[in-house]
């Protein structure tokens, strides 16, 4: 069975995301609260955290993770940003988007596209997200939470425990989380291509 840990949505107790990063460095699989959804989350060097996302998730192995990122420094450390996608992913950051760009040798193989070597990025506007990341100290490996057949992210912890009981090892629970996944935006090829419309405004990207 999963744990469960409510934490305080915009001031998480430091207890709680202390036992939330031991979990992950501990190599388990979390479920916890963004700015458009719930997400499944593990570690980078999380060997077998990739692959049971997938299997929950039901995707194959040319499904784009996301690695979600602290700040856009940290962001810049994992892709490779051209001058033309610079300042529009800055002013886009932190917010509902993730960015397809090709990774840098920070990052594991086996995170990266089998065919693009590319990988999504994303700074997400989240204060427990936020904060967890400051306290890990690394990117977290992630995946928004839609499960086969639907649509839409999970966005209640407790009705994540109740799917995912025995397929997680813990939920964060931090209150409702928006229903819209993020607008996902590949900008490989060295110019902008929207792939989902989702929670941020697509306008922006578009010529």
């Amino acid at each position: 069975m999963a744990r469960y840990l409510d934490v305080h949505p915009d001031n998480p107790q430091p207890r709680l995301l202390a036992q939330i990063v031991d979990a992950l460095n501990d190599d388990q699989l979390i479920a916890y609260p963004t700015d458009s959804g719930y997400a499944l989350g593990s570690r980078l060097g999380n060997r077998d955290g990739r692959d049971r996302i997938l299997r929950i998730r039901g995707l194959d192995d040319r499904h784009h993770f996301t690695l979600m990122c602290k700040d856009f420094s940290q962001l810049g450390q994992l892709v490779h940003v051209d001058n033309s996608a610079f300042r529009a992913i800055r002013a886009a950051t932190p917010g509902p988007y993730t960015f397809i760009l090709p990774g840098t040798p920070e990052v594991p193989r086996r995170l990266l596209h089998p065919k693009k070597k590319t990988v999504g990025v994303r700074i997400p506007d989240h204060t427990v997200v936020q904060a967890l990341l400051e306290l890990l100290g690394e990117p977290l490996l992630s995946s928004t939470l839609i499960l086969p057949g639907e649509d839409e992210p999970r966005t209640l912890g407790w009705d994540v425990k109740e799917e995912l009981d025995h397929q997680v090892d813990l939920v964060v629970e931090a209150g409702e989380t928006p229903a819209e996944p993020t607008t996902v935006i590949d900008w490989s090829d060295g110019a902008p291509e929207i792939i989902r419309r989702g929670a941020g405004d697509p306008g922006r990207f578009e010529a």
